[in-house]
């Protein structure tokens, strides 16, 4: 079936535009350290975090043609809502997924021909701890070797209450160890793992040091005698 054929019924099935970012946090500092001084000294640093909007058609390039053969499938499988909005951002593409639609998002994604995304480049953890509901983002690259390396994002968000993620290791066998990564960091469950077990850190660490509300420099690091303290219990330059 070709594009114009899709787009007419896929539309459906594709959230309309957002508009503008999100603001989910106003970050004050370098490292939003509170309570024990600047240790910085860019304490006057005012960032925001944000989440963009959805992205109005035409995406450009062959981004509409993979959202619509995408879309075709998703409505044949009664799961129209599965993609909550679709982003394009300096020229690239994340679709944002409903975490429970992940595993038939990302089978329709590999085994469509017209899709072909056969090859998963790794996921990635993100921590929003203002980002009620959503705090944790599980952000997947997908590749298609067959149709000209085109890269795309997945972007899945749960809640820190339940921080369960459906795994892909079923469907992009080589998501085995990175989910076993980003869930050691950041504490992201993937369901259906077949071995979730911590990979960098300690199997008794307690927390998941890439999370924001991780402590700051929270071992002493010893060098030959000496003791370099926290990095927010050295000097404040505030």
């Amino acid at each position: 079936m070709s594009v114009e054929d899709v787009s007419g019924q896929a539309l459906a099935a594709v959230p309309a535009a957002a508009g503008g970012p999100e603001v989910v946090e106003v970050r004050r500092g370098a490292f939003g350290v509170t309570g024990s001084g600047d240790t910085s000294g860019f304490g006057g640093l005012t960032g925001l975090t944000q989440i963009p909007g959805g992205s109005p058609r035409p995406y450009g390039g062959w981004h509409d043609a993979v959202v619509d053969f995408l879309a075709e499938d998703l409505l044949g499988a009664g799961l129209a809502e599965a993609v909550e909005k679709v982003v394009v951002d300096r020229g690239e593409l994340t679709l944002f997924v409903r975490r429970g639609d992940l595993p038939a998002v990302a089978r329709f994604l590999r085994d469509d021909q017209d899709l072909r995304f056969e090859l998963s480049l790794g996921v990635s953890g993100v921590h929003y701890p203002a980002d009620a509901g959503r705090e944790l983002h599980a952000v997947y690259h997908l590749m298609s070797v067959t149709h000209g390396r085109r890269i795309i994002r997945l972007e899945v968000a749960a809640p820190e209450a339940d921080p369960h993620i459906p795994s892909l290791v079923e469907i992009y066998p080589t998501q085995d160890w990175h989910e076993r990564e980003t869930y050691d960091m950041f504490g992201i469950v993937f369901d259906n793992h077949p071995d979730l077990t911590r990979i960098l850190m300690p199997t008794d660490w307690v927390g998941h040091p890439q999370r924001k509300d991780y402590p700051l420099g929270g071992v002493d690091v010893q060098f030959k005698g000496a003791s370099t303290p926290p990095a927010d219990q050295r000097r404040s330059y505030s």
